[in-house]
């Protein structure tokens, strides 16, 4: 039998090879979806491109048809939070409807992961109508790719109306 310290070796061997794996691991996963970051936040671009032209068909092309659409909001006055959940299909009409002014929804610091063919994005918005700021919160989206590319599955939101930042319309 060889002595200790040789038997030793295989094991630290062993051990930095899973360590290597595992730090290496993740790194490849996230290399490999940053491709893909890009794609997803085009989608988005898309359903709001949409709602600034009134145009809920180029909104609904970028939506799984059983979309959900979930809305955490604070009553005004102390009435504390209210819950509200939706079928797309009433906010798609609304962005089909056309009306005096342009809503536009302005977004930043977008935070994108990729898995595969699932995709998540916490994003900072503001939405305006015409050029006076409505209100402001966070869309969190939830995405999946299928054999046509990426398409909403998910979107949930905060509103407030206070402590918005202004975001510049795009050029």
């Amino acid at each position: 039998m060889p002595p200790a310290r040789l038997r030793a070796a295989p094991s630290r061997y062993a051990a930095a090879a899973a360590l290597l794996v595992a730090f290496a691991a993740p790194q490849g996963a996230r290399a490999q979806s940053a491709g893909a970051k890009a794609e997803v936040l085009a989608t988005i671009k898309t359903l709001f491109d949409g709602m600034r032209q009134t145009d809920s068909t180029k909104a609904r092309s970028v939506l799984h048809p059983k979309t959900l659409l979930v809305s955490a909001i604070e009553r005004p006055n102390g009435g504390g939070p209210l819950l509200q959940v939706d079928a797309i299909d009433g906010w798609i009409k609304q962005i089909g409807t056309t009306h005096a002014e342009v809503y536009d929804e302005r977004l930043r610091n977008p935070i994108v992961e990729v898995d595969g063919n699932l995709a998540s994005v916490w994003v900072e918005y503001s939405l305006y109508i015409g050029p006076k700021l409505n209100h402001c919160g966070i869309d969190a989206f939830q995405l999946a790719k299928d054999a046509t590319g990426w398409k909403i599955i998910a979107i949930a939101d905060t509103r407030r109306r206070t402590g918005c930042a202004e975001i510049p319309a795009e050029p």
